[in-house]
């Protein structure tokens, strides 16, 4: 893959919908836990789960009854994870700065559309790779500046989902899952050194989750003055479904098969949330962990599936 490119591998049932969602068109739950760890003193994870929405409610008016909506209301919701990486405070100060600079550049550039088609999609997926290059470029920035941050890096998992379209937007190792029927499948791919040895042939894909380069990261915001590559990924959600997002302190030290047992058996995204928490300290929590979980209701419609 040419590192100045974006990763974009786009399934054809993946495709933006072009549909109007109400606040009654998408039912959301979450849960949301982080910690330091049982060995590490600092938790250089961050998170940030959160609404975006528009709304229209008309207070005063002599049109004729009938012809404004009462109310009107759109939501969208962002989940991020970022594990930050450097010496002393600096991954604390990375992971920190990339969601805040995100959310700031959103604020700043948002286009809020009715509708989301093919166009709209494309149009999203560019700015928010321009997003993680200016966090790349600042945080390499900062640390030319302050010697005290110099190679500070970070990963950054993004989801952003609008009614039952599903945008993933991804650098690093911290990972996003899709728990579907009760099957789990992972939507991000590791930049690693251990995962690109299997992706080259050179290991069998097996071997990834043990090997010494596991946590040897290829593709980080920051950290670098290379070029950073973003993985871009469109699915559509059906009802039921669930998106964790987790940082690698989870996913090292609970496997797939355990985190899917642990969704299957328990409903509440807050509940399975704190019950993957305690298995991965339980296993020894060597790495901050950091997991978001989504629980997606469609009661009036479902999506077409990924």
């Amino acid at each position: 893959m040419n590192p100045n490119t974006t990763d974009r591998r786009l399934p054809a049932a993946g495709k933006f919908q072009s549909k109007l969602c109400l606040d009654s068109s998408a039912q959301v739950d979450f849960g949301a836990v982080t910690h330091p760890g049982r060995v590490r003193q600092n938790n250089e994870d961050h998170y940030l789960v959160g609404r975006l929405g528009r709304s229209l409610e008309p207070l005063k008016s002599n049109m004729p009854e009938g012809q404004l909506p009462e109310r009107l209301t759109e939501y969208g919701y962002g989940m991020l994870v970022a594990d930050g990486m450097g010496g002393a405070a600096a991954g604390e100060v990375a992971s920190r700065m990339a969601i805040k600079m995100l959310v700031d550049m959103i604020i700043d550039t948002a286009k809020w559309g009715r509708r989301i088609d093919e166009q709209e999609a494309e149009q999203l997926m560019e700015r928010i790779e321009g997003y993680y290059m200016n966090i790349h470029s600042e945080l390499v920035l900062q640390g030319e500046i302050d010697p005290s941050v110099t190679g500070m890096g970070t990963t950054l998992t993004l989801a952003y989902s609008f009614c039952a379209d599903l945008l993933i937007a991804h650098v690093g190792d911290s990972r996003a899952y899709l728990m579907r029927e009760g099957r789990l499948r992972q939507l991000t791919h590791d930049h690693t050194v251990a995962q690109r040895l299997a992706d080259n042939g050179d290991i069998p894909q097996e071997e990834v989750e043990k090997h010494r380069l596991r946590h040897v990261l290829t593709n980080v915001l920051g950290g670098h003055s290379g070029p950073v590559v973003t993985q871009l990924e469109q699915f559509q959600l059906v009802d039921g479904d669930r998106l964790l997002l987790c940082s690698d302190g989870l996913t090292g030290m609970v496997n797939d098969a355990t985190i899917e047992g642990v969704l299957t058996r328990t409903d509440s995204p807050q509940e399975a949330a704190d019950k993957l928490l305690t298995l991965a300290l339980d296993a020894g929590g060597t790495d901050n962990i950091t997991i978001i979980l989504a629980r997606y209701r469609f009661p009036e419609s479902s999506g077409t599936g990924v």
